[in-house]
């Protein structure tokens, strides 16, 4: 028997050889129907019913969520332009007889509204600072330097979300009258409203998670270039937590200027009531028209940030979901 008739059979069978693994999973892939989950598939919505139902369930969906949330403020603005009769008419009218826009300068000079405004604007100011100043702090340690119990603490800060505010009213009343270990009084001051507000578990566990996104390997090329840790702080971990840090300074600022419980037990004196509590002490000696007048002007710097920083409220709720 010669070599070639030898070799023949050899090439034979490494010819009807199988294919690789690898390959034979690539073929399958592509011929296994790609599967859609969802109550339509995108063929359906290429079919002319398909379009009329999908467009006119979303047109509803919309229109319906717009008007919940835009109808309120529709009739307070509208509501404010009406007489006291037209107010308490029935059945209600949709649209003021006349536009009578002196309404809100009489809110403005009857509920000496530019006090509670000034009054207001520095307790959201100085929440903001410190709430950035303790928290953003905190939140650092936990994340980064990881200090020995950091997961306990970690563990009681998030505990504190899971107590109703209406549980420590009482303390933090109690705590405020006569400031532990100092024996200071903080009513009618700041400081009633700035301490506690600057002690959140929410906003230390949202900036935590943004910080634990940052890459670990951006932090040790600082500290070999022999940084601190308060300078990585400053100059590394800060740049590049903007978007995280605009979303905790809109809530700390929303917060204060929309709260009423609080002010209205650590700020009696009417000289240094919040624009919520001072409304509503007056409210009584008030037209009603003139008291809607003044809640639309009290809700108009609230409602002017919402709009400004939106988008910055979105991308840093989602910026630190995923690694990266």
């Amino acid at each position: 028997m010669s070599q070639s008739t030898v070799q023949r059979p050899a090439r034979a069978v490494k010819d009807s050889a199988p294919p690789p693994k690898h390959a034979r999973r690539r073929r399958k892939t592509k011929e296994r129907p790609q599967q859609f989950r969802g109550l339509v598939s995108p063929h359906t919505l290429t079919t002319p019913r398909g379009k009329i139902v999908y467009w006119t369930v979303l047109t509803f969906v919309v229109v319906g969520f717009t008007l919940a949330f835009v109808f309120p403020l529709y009739w307070m603005v509208t509501g404010a332009m009406k007489s006291p009769d037209e107010l308490v008419a029935v059945p209600p009218s949709f649209f003021p007889e006349e536009l009578n826009f002196a309404v809100y300068a009489e809110a403005w000079d009857l509920l000496d509204l530019g006090t509670f405004l000034k009054n207001t604007l520095i307790y959201a100011a100085g929440a903001w600072f410190f709430t950035l100043t303790f928290d953003v702090a905190a939140a650092y340690a936990l994340s980064k330097l990881r200090p020995v119990f950091g997961k306990v603490v970690l563990a009681l800060v998030l505990s504190t979300l899971m107590i109703p505010p209406m549980v420590i009213l009482l303390p933090a009343y109690l705590s405020v009258v006569e400031l532990p270990i100092f024996g200071w009084n903080l009513l009618n001051t700041p400081w009633a409203i700035w301490l506690p507000a600057a002690a959140n578990g929410f906003f230390i566990f949202l900036l935590k998670r943004f910080f634990d996104s940052i890459p670990r390997e951006l932090l040790e090329a600082a500290q070999i270039d022999g940084a601190s840790p308060m300078r990585i702080l400053w100059s590394v971990v800060l740049p590049v937590s903007r978007p995280i840090l605009g979303v905790v300074s809109i809530l700390a600022v929303v917060n204060v200027w929309k709260d009423f419980v609080w002010p209205l037990l650590v700020l009696p004196d009417s000289e240094k009531m919040s624009i919520s509590v001072g409304i509503s002490s007056l409210s009584a000696q008030m037209p009603q028209n003139v008291l809607i007048a003044a809640l639309v002007i009290a809700s108009i710097p609230a409602i002017l940030v919402f709009l400004v920083f939106q988008r910055s409220i979105m991308a840093g709720l989602t910026a630190g979901s995923l690694k990266g």
